[in-house]
């Protein structure tokens, strides 16, 4: 049953304005599209949860350094960090309100943010390529 909750999730998602469906080491991940700077500042702030295999994914046209921090943000994350080849250059947690910035150590394309441990759990490292970002 939950099974198929996740999965009529993802379709409601990808259904959505902007959403893409991701793979990361083999696991399917749904993540909104935060590509304008509105969005892209927003982000996942106000929001009380975030369901599982779910993301929000920032898109950026060129390489660069990107920071991050989770105020307004009540739901625990993890971020990985993409190069311009769809690896995964870092992975970093982070706590809900901390205005602490959280970044990338090099210039990337893209960052995918999920529940804290969505990495970890599925063994997810450094290194790592993300299928679906149309690199």
């Amino acid at each position: 049953m939950f099974k198929l909750i996740r999965e009529t999730v993802r379709e409601m998602l990808l259904q959505g304005p902007e959403a893409r469906a991701l793979q990361v080491g083999g696991y399917p991940i749904t993540a909104e599209v935060a590509a304008s700077p509105e969005q892209q500042r927003v982000g996942l702030m106000h929001r009380q949860n975030l369901d599982p295999d779910c993301g929000m994914l920032f898109c950026y046209d060129e390489p660069q350094e990107l920071s991050f921090w989770m105020r307004d943000t009540h739901v625990p994350l993890s971020i990985a960090f993409i190069d311009d080849e769809g690896r995964i250059e870092s992975i970093r947690d982070m706590e809900p309100h901390d205005d602490s910035h959280v970044g990338s150590r090099r210039p990337c394309r893209w960052a995918l943010e999920t529940n804290r441990g969505w990495f970890e759990e599925r063994n997810i490292r450094v290194g790592s390529k993300i299928l679906g970002l149309n690199v």
